[in-house]
């Protein structure tokens, strides 16, 4: 592992470390490009009243704002922790190259934070799952699906 990286992994455990005595979750991550931090968060749930504030959307929502783009092809992202399930799907959404993470999920599930039982219910058919799911009005929903598809303007993401 280069120096930089371990700098980079230091930045992200120092959010996290910190974000623990501001009452916050302790989470950090910082994202790279071109070997310069370009944004850093820790965890913002309780603080935020917002449960999808964690520390690796909040470090891409400041990423994308700072280089004004949703795509993150070219960056690197930095997290104190295995991102779960959310966090993970935003990374591939944000097309990172590259994450790189410090403590594992079973370290997480220890203190708290277990996200095991996602991993699970995605295993299964939406109906078979804990939370009450239902699918209706497709048939009028796919209006909007054809109306992106006949859309000559839209900028594919």
């Amino acid at each position: 592992m280069t120096s930089e990286y371990k700098e980079y992994m230091a930045r992200a455990i120092q959010l996290a470390t910190n974000n623990v005595d501001k009452g916050g979750g302790p989470f950090g991550a910082v994202v790279v490009k071109n070997g310069e931090i370009i944004a850093e968060s820790a965890n913002s749930v309780t603080n935020d009243n917002d449960p999808t504030a964690h520390a690796e959307i909040n470090a891409i929502r400041k990423a994308c704002e700072q280089l004004s783009t949703y795509d993150l092809t070219g960056c690197a992202i930095f997290s104190s922790c295995e991102p779960c399930p959310m966090c993970l799907g935003a990374i591939y959404w944000a097309r990172l190259d590259e994450l790189n993470f410090a403590c594992n999920k079973d370290d997480a599930a220890s203190s708290g934070f277990d996200d095991a039982f996602i991993y699970e219910e995605l295993k299964f058919n939406y109906k078979q799952r804990k939370l009450k799911t239902d699918q209706f009005m497709r048939t009028d929903a796919l209006q909007s699906f054809q109306r992106w598809d006949e859309f000559e303007e839209k900028e594919t993401y």
